[in-house]
């Protein structure tokens, strides 16, 4: 095999540059995305969704996260190379092309999109804004310190479709749900872009880690604050019982622990509280599904 075939592989053996691509080789942030879309979709048909909504919800959830990842990658292009975590990803070295990059992206919203019509035409029209923040999020650090801001909307946009698709209408609690998940979402992409802050500062990235400075701990317990008290009000709304507190003091506790985590900043124990936070999603879910188990 020559070095020009070693660096630029053919065939399956492709797979793994596609596979990073695409993160489905690192799931937190598919998990990070199907946790509130699990609180929606339980909350909406109060403790028993049906099977092919949730199948309908699980998929798209790996697809649009899928899709997510691949625009993220192709706006970060000619910027990854030079941090430090992202260099070696395969748009960056060139493993795959900008072409092949862009219609992986609409052939991922285009299966997404083929999903949500199973669903009704509320929900169909929903999903046009979430395709939008999908595709602009990436874009938002070139222009603003708050791209966090546009990610959590994204990462958020599942909860009124949820609703859409079981009751045909986003009520109140379903905008509790999302702006306490808008929240959150801030909170730990913070705590991710705190893992690059010096190398975003030098080649001039922007993000909430870089804007917060030394508040970056302060801000993120305010922001996780929100988020409890947020969620504490959709409990209150709903007439939430014991297991759903106890997973939203379980998530309260995980918090308190990423803060001791994140107290250094240092670039391990800040990536290390970011992917903390599957627990804490988790956690709330369990304490949730518990809470709304049908009476036999």
């Amino acid at each position: 095999m020559t070095q020009a075939q070693a660096t630029h592989p053919r065939g399956l053996a492709r797979l793994p540059d596609f596979l990073h691509l695409t993160r489905l080789d690192r799931p937190i942030g598919t998990w990070l995305l199907m946790w509130p879309t699990l609180w929606a979709l339980w909350i909406a048909s109060e403790g028993l969704p049906e099977r092919s909504t949730l199948l309908i919800f699980v998929a798209g959830v790996y697809l649009m996260r899928a899709a997510g990842c691949v625009i993220n990658d192709y706006a970060d292009r000619h910027f990854d190379g030079h941090v430090k975590r992202t260099k070696s990803r395969p748009l960056a070295t060139g493993r795959i092309s900008e072409r092949e990059a862009k219609g992986l992206f609409i052939a991922l919203v285009a299966a997404a999109f083929v999903l949500v019509c199973f669903t009704n035409l509320f929900t169909v029209m929903l999903s046009f804004g979430g395709v939008v923040l999908a595709f602009t999020y990436p874009f938002m650090k070139r222009y603003t310190h708050l791209p966090q801001v546009f990610l959590g909307a994204a990462f958020s946009w599942a909860i009124p479709m949820a609703f859409g698709a079981v009751t045909e209408s986003v009520p109140m609690e379903a905008w509790l749900l999302f702006f306490a998940n808008v929240a959150w979402t801030v909170a730990y992409d913070t705590e991710y872009a705190m893992v690059d802050r010096d190398d975003d500062l030098k080649i001039g990235i922007k993000s909430t880690a870089v804007l917060f400075g030394r508040l970056d701990w302060l801000m993120i317990a305010l922001l996780q604050g929100i988020t409890v008290l947020l969620l504490t009000i959709v409990g209150g709304e709903l007439r939430l019982g014991g297991f759903y507190w106890a997973g939203l003091a379980g998530m309260t506790a995980i918090f308190v622990y990423q803060h001791w985590l994140i107290r250094d900043r240092s670039r391990e124990r800040c990536f290390q509280a970011f992917l903390n936070n599957h627990w804490a999603g988790l956690t709330l879910c369990a304490g949730l599904v518990l809470d709304l188990w049908p009476a036999l």
